[in-house]
């Protein structure tokens, strides 16, 4: 009976090894598994690293754009506020020689008649002029 028992003890010696082999089998597996996904993360890392340095490099760009098309735009709004300014004194004068050409007209149809009047006096004078200057000459 004694006997039994020590091989019982022996199997499960032996059981226990092969146990204990198969584990640090495992073991060695899962460490060499964990060092590649720790590699693989090493890496990863660092191409996350160099990405979030050229987003932001990216964006510093970016911002700079804005303000350098922020600045013309407001360059050109100060232009087309020129230009609308020329374009309101350019209307100013047109209105204001369409006003004096109007004044014009107005004033020559009201002294329509007194021009007439002129003209005929300056034509009988004219006339005037002439019998007298042929007067002298046959004198």
């Amino acid at each position: 009976m004694e006997s039994l028992l020590y091989i019982s003890a022996l199997i499960a010696a032996i059981a226990f090894a092969v146990l204990v082999i198969y584990l640090v089998r495992t073991l060695k597996s899962a460490n060499r598994t964990l060092e590649h996904v720790a590699n693989t993360m090493a890496g990863l890392e660092k191409q996350i690293n160099g990405i979030t340095k050229e987003t932001e490099e990216l964006l510093h760009r970016t911002n700079r754009l804005a303000d350098d098309i922020q600045g013309k735009t407001e360059s050109l709004n100060t232009v087309f506020l020129s230009v609308k300014e020329l374009g309101d004194s350019v209307g100013q004068v047109n209105q204001s020689i369409r006003h004096v050409s109007n004044t014009i007209q107005t004033q020559a149809v009201k002294q329509s008649d007194q021009i007439a009047q002129v003209v005929q006096w300056g034509n009988v004078a004219i006339d005037f002029y002439s019998k007298f200057k042929l007067k002298k000459a046959t004198k």
